[in-house]
């Protein structure tokens, strides 16, 4: 065990975590010098190429000189906490990515509190040295601070530092060094970081962090061997999260080489693996010897803080462009996510079509409709919604997220108030060098609900917000009103030139001409606080003197187009996001006017 060194590193989102990984690949022995590494290699999910985010926690393994040095690249976004929680577990240090600009942000000290309450001693690495606008002393000095607030010991405030750009790829020890490779960066890793704990010749405790799936073989469990040493095709035991045990045999055992996996007969204490061979594994459990089982405390989740209802596409364009359109198909969908995402629960409602999805935030959702989408399922989803508590005194509780903004100044008074009103607390303002200002606010879950692109709005698209769920607080009170009325589709047709030209005046449209829409659809956002009922597929009607090109004439301001978190965002409690494969729609719960007017 000597020479394998186990390592996660952690960051905010886009401070350089997978960009690090590349370089570390690229510069040691681990992938020949003919193979093309192609960017952001660890992030192979088409929807983390799109994001540029990490969702899935992935592993690879980096061989330099004689030592083999397991890296776990985790989720930087707060929403994918569930995967990070996991993942710490199995490694002995953790490597803090900081951007040398930005410093700590909320999600830095999410991950970085998980750390210090494990253990581990981070090794801190200041990234992007070779920003212009780079100010690395000034964020190691907010790196100790953090530190303090987090109560670190005085071993974990002693931390080692090195300074590095994973995109030039090089590592310092000194910010005047000679910027040559990454070897200063491999060399602190193998001193300073211990090599693994555990006893080789006790009884056999493998826990599983996190899964993947082959479609030959099944579920695949990833974990760290605690002690003892597997065998292939050894018999286990599995001491499952409801206590109860089982038998199993191993029939394969993987380790990880670069971007593969490469077959083993034997995994020993410290070894990070991947196994098959047990069925309905999940994560927490664990793998123990056959006739002296001793389960590894459960791995602590923190609960959802966010709700949506995932229904059957039921408009009137349903099954035209999905594969799986079915309460049954959903419902599958969703069993086979809970496999692995153990931060979701998924319940049922009243209606059988219908079923109650939590998870930790709009993105963890988001993400999970948009998979689904991918896959061809059609479905519909409902506003989402914060998911109340009670304290100890049966006191009403909220979840309060802690939002910290980047914003020119001119905008700062802007987004101050309309936090404010969303029931935010501003708790601290700092006067940036570029004449930004950085603002930290507490705020409610529910007060962020479709504020994004609100705050994009008032600050010209260049303002940065980050949040992190912090806790569990007394309820704030109600809200103003999100939004105004919706412009809402009279009957079934095709928009026309002539017909959305008018209604430009009435609002903010969501469609375009030759556009096939329905009754009931949303298709645009009212100038008023009022729903309207528009006829968007009208045509101009025909005159001796009309002239045959007078419509190509007119000019129509381009539409809104929806992302599937905007229109999440978008909807009030009445209204429904209508999800195909081809489509994003938003429309009313009920389609017909009448009866929704006597309602």
């Amino acid at each position: 065990m000597d020479n394998v060194r186990n390592i996660a590193i952690i960051a905010h989102v886009d401070h350089g975590k997978t960009t690090l990984i590349d370089g570390l690949l690229k510069q040691s022995n681990t992938i020949d010098d003919h193979k093309e590494l192609a960017e952001r290699a660890m992030d192979s999910n088409d929807i983390e190429k799109e994001r540029g985010i990490t969702i899935f926690a992935k592993c690879t393994g980096i061989t330099w000189r004689d030592h083999t040095i397991n890296i776990i690249d985790t989720p930087g976004h707060a929403d994918f906490g569930g995967e990070v929680e996991r993942v710490l577990k199995m490694v002995d240090c953790v490597l803090l990515l900081v951007d040398a600009f930005e410093g700590p942000m909320p999600q830095t000290k999410f991950v970085l509190r998980k750390s210090l309450e494990l253990g581990h001693q981070p090794v801190v690495v200041i990234n992007k040295i070779d920003r212009p606008n780079a100010r690395p002393d000034a964020v190691l000095d907010m790196v100790f601070d953090l530190f303090v607030d987090l109560e670190a010991n005085d071993e974990q405030l002693d931390f080692p530092v090195i300074y590095a750009s994973a995109k030039e790829g090089y590592a310092v020890k000194e910010l005047e060094d000679e910027q040559i490779n990454l070897d200063p960066l491999f060399q602190l890793i193998v001193d300073d970081i211990k090599p693994p704990t555990g006893d080789p010749d006790a009884l056999l405790q493998m826990q599983v962090a996190t899964l993947n799936y082959d479609p030959y073989l099944g579920r695949v469990a990833i974990g760290r061997v605690f002690n003892g040493q597997m065998k292939l095709n050894d018999r286990i035991t599995v001491c499952r999260r409801d206590g109860t045990e089982e038998k199993a045999r191993i029939t394969k055992i993987w380790g990880f080489r670069g971007l593969e996996r490469i077959e083993r007969q034997t995994a020993y204490a410290g070894d990070i693996i991947a196994v098959t061979g047990i069925d309905g594994i999940l994560p927490g459990e664990t793998l123990t010897d056959i006739d002296n089982p001793s389960p590894m405390p459960l791995l602590k989740i923190d609960e959802p803080t966010l709700s949506m209802v995932f229904m059957i596409n039921d408009s009137p364009f349903a099954g035209l462009e999905g594969k799986y359109v079915t309460s049954r198909q959903i419902k599958e969908r969703l069993d086979r996510e809970l496999e692995g995402n153990v931060s979701l629960k998924v319940e049922p409602t009243e209606r059988a079509e219908a079923f109650e999805v939590s998870g930790r935030g709009e993105l963890s959702l988001a993400v999970l409709i948009e998979t689904m989408r991918r896959e061809g399922f059609e479905l519909q989803v409902s506003q989402p919604r914060v998911i109340f508590r009670e304290d100890e005194d049966g006191n009403k509780v909220e979840p309060i997220e802690e939002v910290v903004v980047e914003v020119d100044s001119e905008y700062a008074g802007t987004v101050i108030q309309k936090l404010n009103l969303r029931r935010g607390e501003l708790l601290e303002v700092k006067v940036n060098n570029d004449n930004t200002q950085r603002l930290a606010f507490m705020v409610p879950s529910r007060g962020l609900l479709g504020y994004r692109s609100e705050f994009l709005t008032d600050t010209r698209g260049t303002g940065i917000m980050h949040t992190n769920f912090h806790s569990y607080q007394p309820f704030r009170g109600d809200l103003p009103h999100k939004r105004n009325g919706a412009l809402i589709v009279l009957e079934k047709g095709e928009t026309t030139t002539y017909s959305l030209h008018n209604l430009q005046e009435r609002g903010r449209l969501f469609v375009g001409p030759s556009e096939q829409v329905y009754g009931g659809q949303i298709i645009g956002e009212h100038a008023r606080d009022n729903d309207l009922v528009v006829n968007p597929c009208k045509k101009k009607a025909l005159t001796n003197v009309r002239a045959s090109g007078s419509d190509n004439a007119l000019i129509l301001t381009p539409p809104e187009e929806l992302s599937l978190e905007r229109a999440i965002e978008f909807i009030e409690a009445d209204e429904i996001v209508e999800i195909t494969p081809e489509s994003i729609r938003l429309r009313k719960r009920e389609l017909d006017h009448s009866f929704r007017k006597r309602k």
